[in-house]
């Protein structure tokens, strides 16, 4: 055959734009991730390289048999894998598996589910016809384990990892996934310290990718295409730097201190030694914490925070304050250091925050902590520094707006 009649391999980089045209936000992000053209593998599948950084991976001849919706969802669909950070290493406590690489695959195909080849693995559909769509890897994989048509037969593993758990093995009767999954978490001839080193590399690179990509699709107002809400907040919370609730807590309270000077004989008074008695400075807040009883706190957030402010104890006195729309005084408590305190609901109806808001202005507090579930007006203002403390679900639709310290809870 003359090299005139020759085929040109599918280049996916020289179609991307293409097939992204409606898709904002993939496109920016595809922009920022290499693509690479092997026969290695049969399908498609994103990777970290032994340097740190990410790729996606394809076989021409794959992407030459689709069609231009389905190449699309293709593409999608791998970049979905490192937005919900598949390949950086979000796993179960069991580790990767066959049986969690069809999960994230169920968990992402729920966003497509008319843009993929059908030999994709998909919810509501065969041999999954019983499980529901738009749900957490988690959520399958969990499913997974517990269907009976998938348990390993006897003298049958579940279908080892092989590479990367892809199409090795049936004792479990699993399909196998469309793309490939045998890159994630980088190279099989890695030690796991130098593994997980890299995977931190690599999550950082692509922080920055889709932090970028995020940024270019604001400034150009083309919107996010087909991406929804709950991914869009997904994103978000991706790139978003974590901030550390706990040491949040100890600044508060550590700025909140008072300083109180005492005589004592024990202390040598620099100016006049042996004349007058010398200071002994202590620093020392004091602190109200006033506790919703509307129920929206739950008992978990409020164990994580006592045992919290457990070790807190030797920079303030804590005063707890249960209330709802009023404040029972007979209900109010002082933590008492190096106790173990649990706290009980004894109250019970609406939320009213000028209730603890009065009490703590009318006793001289050095600092003022409200645990709530945000639902209600805005309260009267403090006479001492305020900050609420809430779960990141409420943080996110306060009935109020506040430039006051907020403290978002989680574990």
């Amino acid at each position: 055959m003359s090299d005139d009649n020759k085929t040109t391999p599918f280049d996916l980089n020289e179609h991307t734009y293409r097939l992204l045209e409606s898709e904002p936000f993939f496109a920016s992000l595809s922009r920022r991730i290499n693509k690479k053209m092997t026969k290695v593998i049969p399908t498609a599948g994103v990777r970290i390289t032994d340097d740190g950084q990410f790729e996606m991976v394809y076989n021409p001849e794959f992407f030459e048999s689709l069609t231009q919706k389905e190449r699309s969802g293709v593409l999608k669909h791998e970049f979905y894998h490192l937005i919900f950070e598949h390949v950086t290493g979000r796993l179960p406590p069991e580790g990767m598996s066959k049986m969690w690489n069809i999960a994230t695959d169920l968990a992402i195909n729920s966003h497509l589910m008319d843009e993929l080849p059908e030999a994709g693995c998909f919810p509501s559909r065969e041999p999954f016809q019983d499980y529901p769509v738009g749900q957490s890897a988690e959520f399958y994989f969990k499913m997974l384990k517990e269907d009976e048509q998938f348990q390993p037969k006897d003298g049958e593993g579940e279908g080892g990892e092989g590479e990367g758990g892809e199409g090795q093995g049936s004792g479990s009767g699993l399909p196998d996934s469309l793309d490939d999954h045998s890159g994630w978490g980088g190279e099989s001839d890695m030690d796991e310290q130098t593994k997980q080193a890299m995977r931190e590399v690599a999550e950082q690179r692509l922080k920055e990718a889709m932090k970028d990509a995020v940024d270019e699709i604001n400034s150009s107002g083309r919107g996010w295409g087909s991406v929804g809400a709950s991914t869009r907040k997904a994103i978000q919370d991706f790139i978003t730097p974590k901030v550390n609730w706990r040491k949040v807590l100890r600044y508060f309270i550590k700025t909140s201190q008072r300083s109180t000077k005492r005589s004592t004989p024990r202390r040598i008074n620099k100016r006049f030694p042996y004349i007058h008695s010398g200071k002994r400075v202590t620093r020392q807040a004091k602190i109200a914490i006033s506790i919703d009883q509307s129920g929206s706190v739950g008992d978990d957030m409020l164990a994580l925070f006592f045992s919290e402010l457990t070790g807190l104890a030797k920079y303030a006195t804590f005063t707890i304050i249960p209330f709802d729309t009023d404040v029972d005084e007979s209900k109010v408590w002082v933590w008492k250091k190096g106790k173990k305190h649990t706290f009980e609901r004894v109250l019970c109806g609406g939320t009213n925050f000028d209730a603890p808001t009065q009490y703590v202005n009318e006793r001289g507090f050095d600092g003022h902590i409200i645990l709530t579930d945000m639902e209600a007006p805005k309260p009267r203002p403090s006479k001492c520094q305020r900050m609420w403390a809430t779960t990141p679900e409420y943080a996110e639709r306060p009935y109020f707006t506040t430039n006051e310290r907020m403290l978002i809870m989680d574990r």
